[in-house]
């Protein structure tokens, strides 16, 4: 039976990711002279502060560590302050055109708030990501003011996914290594980028990858295969990733145990559904 937890990832990540996938990216890094992997590790980043490269690579965890340096090093020589405030206006003005009216209606304040109630009161020990999300300042524009407070969330689940990886042993390119693999039964529909896009996207080498693939086969929760992305999960494999999920959901479920959890994720489907529908995230088409 589906959580309430996962009932969340799945209604939320949507209005979330428009700030990693929309068409104001490309004159946000003109603006702010970045690629666009600083354009990402600077925005997500921003809320730590001018740290240790190291420290964005813990929290991101599945990216290469020469990725994130180059990434980060760039953004802080530009400014976070400068990404974070180009990113709250590309979001702005991206709302603006998928949501209509909506971006600006009295919901949207009334979701804010809420939401910001909720993202107030999560445990956040463990949760370094989730902790500085929560501790940036927030717009005054509700929309971004709603953005930001389910970037609390989903960076609170994303930590907590996180521990869950470090406590099966799935290091941070074995993660992507293990997520792309073939499922048992190709008939599961589940989010994948595959290896070429997951390896340009985190940085990794081909030799990595290889590197990544053997130890996953000699632990027995791969096996090797002629597929495109060349493995698949093995029944060990299946079951650990359904209990890494299920760990995750389950650690996640706190946030919504409180009255009114269920309704206050179906306010967000309406809006969740015009981003789907824009057709600017991966894999979707315009509605």
């Amino acid at each position: 039976m589906s959580s309430t937890a996962r009932k969340a990832y799945e209604t939320l990540e949507p209005f979330h990711i428009l700030a990693y996938f929309n068409p104001g990216l490309g004159a946000m890094q003109t603006d702010t002279g970045l690629d666009p992997y600083a354009v990402y590790v600077g925005g997500r980043g921003a809320p730590l502060g001018p740290c240790d490269s190291s420290v964005v690579t813990a929290t991101f965890y599945n990216f290469a560590p020469q990725l994130i340096d180059n990434a980060w090093t760039n953004a802080c020589a530009a400014g976070l302050d400068v990404v974070n405030a180009r990113r709250n206006q590309m979001l702005s003005e991206q709302f603006g055109a998928i949501l209509g009216e909506d971006a600006t209606g009295p919901q949207i304040a009334d979701l804010a708030a809420r939401y910001g109630e909720l993202a107030a009161s999560l445990p956040l020990s463990g949760r370094a990501l989730a902790a500085a999300w929560a501790a940036a300042d927030v717009p005054d524009e509700p929309i971004l003011a709603l953005w930001q407070h389910i970037t609390v969330l989903r960076e609170w689940r994303g930590d907590n996914h996180i521990a869950a990886l470090v406590v099966h042993g799935i290091d941070g390119l074995d993660a992507c290594v293990f997520h792309e693999a073939d499922l048992l039964d190709p008939t599961i529909r589940r989010r994948a980028m595959g290896k070429t896009m997951t390896m340009l996207t985190r940085g990794w080498s081909e030799d990595d990858w290889n590197a990544s693939v053997e130890r996953l086969v000699e632990r027995g929760l791969i096996e090797r295969t002629d597929s495109p992305v060349g493995h698949r999960l093995t029944p060990d494999g299946a079951e650990l990733y359904d209990d890494m999920e299920a760990m995750t959901d389950a650690v996640s479920e706190s946030a919504w145990t409180g009255p009114g959890a269920d309704e206050l994720l179906d306010a967000m489907r309406p809006l969740a559904k015009k981003v789907l529908d824009a057709g600017v995230l991966p894999g979707t088409k315009k509605k």
